[in-house]
This record gives structure tokens, C-alpha cells and sequence, in this order.
């Protein structure tokens, strides 16, 4: 027993009655899309994560992966069978250019598979979880002998890749980085430098690795101006190991399957990617896909924590309840007739499902958008950061909840909610810490436009909260008002002092998550009003369980924001030390 199934009939609900996927055939892939065709599909993923990929988690926390003194990398027992079986099937190249070996399917198609694949197992997911957007700035930016040379052996999944941000000293701060390339005047570069926290930096799935690496050129201008994104693969194509090795593996508090390494690169043989100097912009492809799969991993860590807590809490024969019980002679109820336990497990329920639905209507926005669609890229570029941040905040809290219901069971390794606990963490920090992305959301997407595209998201949830039936309507109406006021009050306090910005942005980025996954609410609870199955009622119950407990939070983050900066920034630094 792996704990976790995949929710196959919530995918394929949201997939045909909230997003009608059968019934967009004019838009680019979706031909042929229809719901015999998405039950097969979903029901295969979902066969194929829970028979090859969800045994694995347990082992890949256990055994974590070795480096050899040779620098070479051994992942969990049974990963390389794995991902052989993985690249067999074609599971993963399903939303990749059908140029180049894939099927090029919609992109909300390869959503639903990273969501199992993160559920079923983290870890081994990180491998081929960068494949996607690797090939999509490789596509965009590189040149048509890096493309014809790398992705055709990328897509099929022959060769694995990684993407080379992140210097010790630099963090986040990508302007700091030291790594060069020096031009060797045959078109290709050596690469030195230092780069840390690299998932699947090495490896011993593939026998090849393409690394994006961002490095400085000679006189390159100071700060993110100066840098440029080159294409560093292990084995040059002649057959050569290139100049770069794994210097070593981090000891982390979870995902321990992932491969995390420090990669030490030694005039490494590279190749430009792009323009000079503007390795930023295209590294951003990559990372804008990898924030939303991010995303899509607080989703998938709530959904096999609630999955566990239900069973727990249902078998858990513990306490009484307080009024009638079913059976007086029993020694005690399951939890489930606890109130507070009910409260948690509602919370997750709600969280999952609205969660789901809002990660699956954004996918089906950039496929929009990648047909030319203005309004729907604005759209996504206006969520990537709340999908990011709001998803890995609640995944995280969804999963800690879920460990409360076991108890004391929940803090010992035996019942695997714990694994979970620690898996989900990380979420919160990488591709972009959750403060870096509230800053971007406000700076960027927000106050850069004068609100243009929040007013097109609030347009858009007034319209659902109109047709949303009674207990639903009003609270949704509430929190939009709460949005629109907050966003009027950044318009006109950013200006005065621009700390106020910073004071405010992460309680704003909390506001949308909440906000945008009650609108998804309003839309299921509009679908279930007057049908009488038992599908349709807890779908009603579940949109007005989050009507109530968790849209009302958006008038506290209101609040917070309207607090401003200057008493948080009042306190001088030498202040924050204990004396």
C-alpha cells in the first residue's frame, strides 16, 4: 500500500464540466480531446503512477542517493528501472514539439501528469520534472544546430537536464554571480565556476545531462545585464566527458531521491544560448515552467496527505462523539465525528479540489496563449507567482494539518505523513523563494501595468460570483471588494514610499491564492446546484465549507496590507540582535 491514488475522477470532472476541454476542438491540440479519449488518458497516468512510481517513495526517502568518489551518482533502488519504463511508455512526452520525437498535447494534459508524478513520488519526480521547460527555452533561444543536435535525444528522454542558477554567495541575487565563459573562437566557451543546489545535477538514468548554465562574458556589464545562458552538456558530442563533475550531494531535510549537487565546472565546453547578455530573459522560460510545476507540487503534497489522514482518521477508532452515536456499544468513534478533525480534513478537501481546478484553468490558459491568445498570457503571467507561492504556503499547512490528525502516529516514520511533511518544504524556498514572488507579483504584474491584468482577474471572478448560488455569492463578493480595495491602495501609497511595496506584497499574494481558488468554487458550486448525487452534494458542501472559513481571510490580509512599512520598518538593524 503506497497511501495515495490518483484522483482520476476529480481530474476528468474538472477537466470536462469546469473547463469543457472536449468542447475547445478549434483550439491548437485539443482536436480529438474528447472524454473517451481524457478518461483513457488519465486513467493510464494514473495506472502508470500508481504501480511504477508511488512504490518508490518510501525506498527514495530511505536510501537517499550516493556519490562515488569518482563523482559519479547512484539514485534510490529501482529509479533507473523506473525512469526506463517512464521513457518506454512516453508518458513523459506528451506536451513536447512533435518535431523533435513528442506528441505535443496541451499543456493542461501534462499538468494532470505532474500532479500524479509529484504525488506518487517527489523525488523521482525532480528528474524528469525540468524536461519541459529545458526544451522550451532550448527551443526559443537556441540555434538550430543546438536544437537539432540536443532535443530529439531531450524529448525522448534519452538524456536528462538540469538548470544551473544558483552560487553560494549569490542566492537569489542572480546579478552576483561569478561563473564565466571565456570564447575560444570556434564558437564554443569554456565554462568555470562553482554552482549549488543543482536537482539531478548527476545521475544514472541517462548517460547524458544538459546543463543550462548561466555564466558572465569577458567585459560583460555588472548586475543580471551581464548574463548569459549557455548549453554545458556531460558528454560533448564526440563522445568526450566534458570538464565538469558533482563536487558533492546536500544533505537535506527531504526529497532525498533527488539528486541535489554542487557542480563544480572546470573550463567546461559550452555552447551560447541566445543572445550575449541576455541569458536572463531566456533562463526566465524555463523558470516561469518550473514555478508553476512547483505549484502543481504543493498541490500534489496536499492531495497524498489528505488521501492519508482520510484513511487514518476513518479507521482511528478514538473518543466519543458528542451527540447521537451510531453505535452505544462501541468503545469509541472513528475521528471522524470529531468536529476539529472534520475541520482539517474540510480545509484539505477544499484546499485540493479548488486548488486543482485553478492550476488545470491555468494550464488551459497558456495553451490559450501559445495560440496567440494577448489576454491569456497576461493572465498567466499574473498567476505563475500566487500558483507558486500560494500553492507551495498551502500544500505545506495542508500537509502538517494532515500529520495533526494522526497524532502522536503522525511524528514517526511508520504511517509516511512525515515524509510528506519534509518532501513539502522545499516548495516554499526554491525556483524563487515565496517573498521573491510576492514582490514580483505586486512589482511586476501589478504595479509595473497600473493593475491592468488584476482588473481582468477581478472582472472575471465578479462574473462567477454573479452566477454562484446562495452561500457562495456573497462571501466571494466580499473578498473580491477586499482585492479591488487593496489593489487601489497600493496604486496610491507604492508611489510615497516604495517599502510599502515590500510591506504589503506578501499578504496580497495570500489574498489572490484565496480569492482565485473561492472563484474556481463559485464555478463548481454553480455545476452541482440542483443535482441530487452524492458527487454533486459534496461538491456543494465542500464550495460552502470554503465560502465561509477560508474566503473571509481575505479581509485580515486586507488589513495587513493597508498596515504599510512604517512601523515594520522602523526598528534599526543592530535593533534585531539579542542583547
Amino acid at each position: 500500500m503506497t497511501g495515495w491514488t490518483a484522483p482520476v475522477r476529480d481530474t476528468l470532472f474538472v477537466l470536462t464540466e469546469i473547463l469543457g476541454v472536449p468542447d475547445q476542438q478549434a483550439l491548437h491540440g485539443y482536436d480529438g480531446l474528447d472524454a473517451t479519449t481524457l478518461d483513457a488518458l488519465c486513467e493510464g497516468m494514473g495506472r502508470f503512477c500508481e504501480d511504477v512510481i508511488a512504490p518508490l517513495n518510501r525506498v527514495a526517502d530511505a536510501q537517499g542517493c550516493t556519490r562515488h568518489a569518482d563523482g559519479s551518482v547512484t539514485t534510490p533502488q529501482g529509479f533507473p528501472e523506473a525512469y526506463a519504463m517512464l521513457v518506454e511508455a512516453g508518458w513523459q512526452t506528451l506536451t513536447l514539439p512533435e518535431q523533435y520525437g513528442g506528441q505535443g498535447m496541451p499543456h493542461v494534459l501534462g499538468t494532470v501528469f505532474e500532479e500524479y508524478m509529484n504525488s506518487a513520488c517527489p523525488g523521482f519526480m525532480m528528474y524528469p520534472g525540468i524536461l519541459p521547460g529545458a526544451t522550451s527555452t532550448v527551443m526559443a533561444a537556441g540555434s538550430e544546430h543546438l536544437k537539432d543536435t540536443y532535443l530529439p535525444k531531450m524529448v525522448s528522454g534519452e538524456w536528462l537536464a538540469t538548470m544551473a542558477l544558483t552560487e553560494a554567495h549569490a542566492g537569489t541575487d542572480l546579478g552576483l554571480m561569478r561563473t564565466r565563459a571565456e570564447p575560444r573562437g570556434n564558437g564554443t566557451y569554456a565554462v568555470t565556476g562553482e554552482k549549488i543546489f543543482i536537482s539531478g545535477g548527476e545521475h544514472d538514468l541517462t548517460a547524458n545531462i544538459v546543463h543550462l548554465v548561466l555564466a558572465r562574458l569577458p567585459d560583460a556589464p555588472a548586475g543580471s545585464r551581464g548574463i548569459s545562458l549557455f548549453l554545458v552538456p556531460k558528454v560533448l558530442p564526440d563522445g568526450e566527458r566534458n570538464t565538469l563533475a558533482c563536487a558533492g550531494i546536500e544533505h537535506k531535510m527531504g526529497l532525498n531521491g533527488s539528486a541535489t549537487c554542487a557542480m563544480h565546472f572546470d573550463g567546461a565546453t559550452g555552447w551560447l544560448v541566445g543572445e550575449a547578455n541576455a541569458g536572463l530573459g531566456a533562463m526566465f522560460i524555463m523558470m516561469n515552467a518550473a514555478r508553476l510545476g512547483v505549484g502543481v507540487q504543493g498541490l500534489a503534497n496536499a492531495e497524498h496527505a489528505y488521501q492519508r489522514a482520510v484513511s487514518y482518521a476513518t479507521e482511528r477508532m478514538q473518543g466519543r462523539a458528542a451527540g447521537p452515536r451510531s453505535d452505544p456499544d462501541e468503545a469509541a468513534d472513528s475521528l471522524l465525528v470529531h468536529p476539529d478533525v472534520r475541520r482539517m480534513l474540510m480545509d484539505a478537501r477544499a484546499f485540493t479540489e479548488g486548488f486543482r481546478a485553478l492550476v488545470l484553468w491555468t494550464a488551459m490558459q497558456i495553451d490559450r496563449a501559445h495560440g496567440g491568445d494577448a489576454e491569456a498570457d497576461a493572465l498567466v503571467g499574473f498567476l505563475t507567482p500566487v500558483i507558486k507561492a500560494y500553492g507551495t504556503d498551502r500544500g505545506f499547512e495542508t500537509a502538517v494539518a494532515m500529520q495533526q490528525v494522526f497524532g502522536g502516529h503522525g511524528y514517526v516514520k511508520e504511517w509516511g505523513i512525515e515524509q510528506i511533511v519534509r518532501d513539502a518544504r522545499i516548495g516554499m524556498i526554491y525556483e524563487g523563494a515565496n517573498g521573491v514572488q510576492a514582490m514580483d507579483l505586486v512589482n511586476r504584474k501589478v504595479l509595473r501595468e497600473g493593475g491592468k491584468t488584476a482588473r481582468l482577474f477581478f472582472d472575471l471572478v465578479e462574473k462567477a460570483a454573479y452566477e454562484a448560488p446562495d452561500g457562495v455569492r456573497r462571501p466571494l463578493r466580499d473578498s473580491l471588494e477586499d482585492a479591488r480595495l487593496t489593489l487601489a491602495w497600493f496604486l496610491a501609497h507604492a508611489g510615497e514610499d516604495p517599502d510599502n511595496a515590500g510591506a504589503g506584497a506578501y499578504a496580497f499574494m495570500q489574498m489572490i491564492g484565496v480569492l482565485a481558488t473561492g472563484w474556481m468554487w463559485a464555478k463548481m458550486a454553480r455545476w452541482a446546484e440542483g443535482r441530487d448525487d452524492d458527487f454533486a452534494r459534496a461538491k456543494s458542501i465542500t464550495a460552502r465549507h470554503y465560502a465561509e472559513r477560508a474566503l473571509p481571510e481575505t479581509a485580515v490580509l486586507r488589513r495587513r496590507v493597508e498596515a504599510g512599512s512604517e512601523n515594520l520598518m522602523a526598528l534599526p538593524a543592530e535593533a534585531f540582535a539579542r542583547s
